[in-house]
């Protein structure tokens, strides 16, 4: 497009085409729009003549989009959303800069959530979008800004940062922790696992007793771990961190002070994103209260 056309861009034609690409009705888009049924037809006509080609065929009832409308119209809708999207990062006089995480679901619940009121109410121009997923996140397909899991930090083509470590407990609901006197009790109940197929042996070892066979279903997700053990009377081997809140509360007990250290969450990145300023924040912010 050359920069004498740009500066004749018949916005309200591209307007009414869009939304009566969508409807294709006339006096349909010109009740979304607040105008006459005839001032979209004429916008439109304007923009046809314009362009030197028919957008829309005029049937008896209604409209069919030509395959020149048919091209323009995704292009149209993608520019509108993308126009409208930005224009509410300026709501209230200030700009409200996007920042989306994917979370694991036991640090989004345990540890993200109850300290979000003090990061609103530090930085309310920045919109977090937060999404939960179970470890297997893929920064560049997805679109967001950060990922928090769980592991090594040996993901690759990202910039993995350390938040802090974390040891695994036994966890049960109080009225099985009753019945257990020793690690080696363990072995009549029920003991819920994860996909990361040695923790329960890593536990073992550290509890020095001889390590056995766990079978049972496999969980992607401390928080569904719990759950499972609280409905069946099972055992859960979890970031006790992850679970203040429930075991102040009585909900579970830690019938051994016997942990292992299983990994540890992480902040990882694009390398080849560049850091925005609510990314900075927020990493910032994230890395102070983890300390």
């Amino acid at each position: 497009m050359s920069g004498n056309y740009r500066h004749r861009l018949p916005l309200n034609g591209l307007r009414a085409f869009e939304a009566s690409a969508r409807h294709l009705n006339f006096t349909r888009a010109g009740l979304e729009l607040n105008v006459t049924q005839a001032a979209v037809s004429q916008q439109v006509r304007l923009l046809e003549e314009q362009l030197g080609l028919e957008l829309f065929i005029r049937l008896p009832r209604g409209l069919a989009l030509t395959d020149e409308g048919l091209a323009l119209l995704p292009v149209l809708s993608r520019s509108f959303d993308q126009i409208e999207s930005l224009l509410q990062q300026f709501e209230d006089g200030h700009y409200h800069e996007v920042l989306s995480i994917s979370v694991v679901g036991t640090f989004a619940v345990g540890w993200l959530l109850p300290r979000l009121e003090r990061f609103s109410h530090l930085y309310p121009y920045i919109d977090l979008r937060i999404m939960t997923h179970n470890n297997v996140v893929n920064l560049a397909a997805e679109g967001t800004d950060f990922a928090i899991r769980f592991g090594e930090g040996l993901w690759p083509l990202v910039e993995n940062i350390s938040l802090f470590s974390t040891a695994h407990t036994v966890v049960c609901s109080e009225k099985v922790g009753h019945k257990l006197k020793h690690p080696i009790d363990l072995k009549e109940h029920q003991l819920m696992r994860s996909y990361r197929k040695d923790e329960w042996e890593k536990w073992f070892l550290a509890a020095e007793i001889e390590p056995w066979r766990v079978k049972g279903p496999i969980f992607d997700s401390s928080r569904l771990i719990v759950e499972a053990a609280l409905m069946t009377n099972g055992i859960a081997l979890v970031p006790s961190c992850m679970f203040e809140h429930e075991l102040s509360a009585g909900l579970l007990v830690q019938p051994f002070n016997i942990s292992v250290t299983l990994g540890g969450y992480w902040l990882s990145r694009l390398k080849s994103k560049p850091m925005t300023p609510a990314m900075v924040i927020f990493q910032n912010w994230l890395l102070d209260e983890s300390k």
